[in-house]
């Protein structure tokens, strides 16, 4: 007798959930599942790994795979053939920030008679949704170059409000080094200008989101975050590393200017 197949954990219902080509000529129908949306999500938009994905569904790498190859499939036809594209059903659970801390993760949104943002991690034995963000800080502004900022502005919200805040000194820690100082300052979100690769796989093993390739004034970037409309870059790569020797130093110019994109 089969196992009955395991529950896939998803972080939210996609916000659009039907897609028309125009002037198609086939009135055919490709069903997406919602575990496939989410597979599509993290792999192909949020560039993670496929093991990285599979811990925050809470399956097999395996099953990531073959979930993911399925869903390619359904996506190469309707965009090859022109057919209806409809997201609906599956074998999946809600996460909506409920499983802290095993879904580090999440994005889920939260609704509130105002607006939207992100939802927050459930704080054990007080129903309080709290979140803690840090931002790469300097003078009032996000510091443009993750591995060498100096401090970090640390953001306590809860339930959709911020209710504390403070600077606080990295005391020289390094590239390396930064994702477990913000893991023991309990943040779950970073706000930054430019960060190279490797400081972007040590925060997604360390389970803190990135919001990457911002700029500006640090405190209405995360007010920004937490109405939905903070703009950032999910792709941003800092070329840093690639020039430095040749006599460069990102402290000499704004990373954020010239070699994140």
């Amino acid at each position: 007798m089969p196992r009955p197949q395991k529950c896939r954990r998803i972080c939210f219902t996609p916000q659009y959930d039907s897609f028309y080509p125009e002037n198609s000529q086939t009135d055919d129908t490709i069903t997406l599942t919602l575990d496939e949306y989410e597979v599509i999500r993290l792999v192909d938009l949020e560039k993670k790994t496929h093991e990285q994905c599979s811990a925050q569904m809470d399956v097999s790498r395996t099953t990531v795979t073959e979930i993911y190859e399925s869903a390619r499939y359904k996506l190469a036809q309707c965009i090859v053939n022109g057919k209806r594209l409809i997201i609906s059903g599956g074998n999946y659970r809600i996460c909506e920030g409920r499983e802290y801390p095993r879904c580090r993760q999440c994005i889920c949104h939260m609704a509130t008679a105002e607006h939207s943002f992100p939802v927050f991690h459930l704080q054990h034995n007080k129903g309080v949704c709290i979140m803690k963000i840090a931002v790469t800080y300097e003078n009032g502004e996000i510091f443009q170059h993750f591995g060498h900022t100096e401090q970090f502005k640390l953001y306590t919200v809860e339930n959709g409000t911020i209710t504390a805040a403070e600077v606080v000194d990295t005391n020289g820690s390094g590239h390396g080094a930064l994702a477990g100082f913000l893991l023991e300052h309990n943040v779950d979100t970073l706000i930054c200008g430019g960060i190279g690769g490797g400081a972007q796989s040590a925060l997604a093993q360390a389970g803190i989101r990135l919001y990457g390739g911002v700029s500006g004034n640090a405190d209405e970037a995360v007010n920004a975050l937490l109405t939905g409309t903070l703009g950032y870059n999910p792709n941003i790569h800092c070329s840093h590393h690639d020039h430095e020797g040749e006599g460069h130093a990102c402290g000499e110019h704004s990373c954020g200017e010239h070699s994140c994109h």
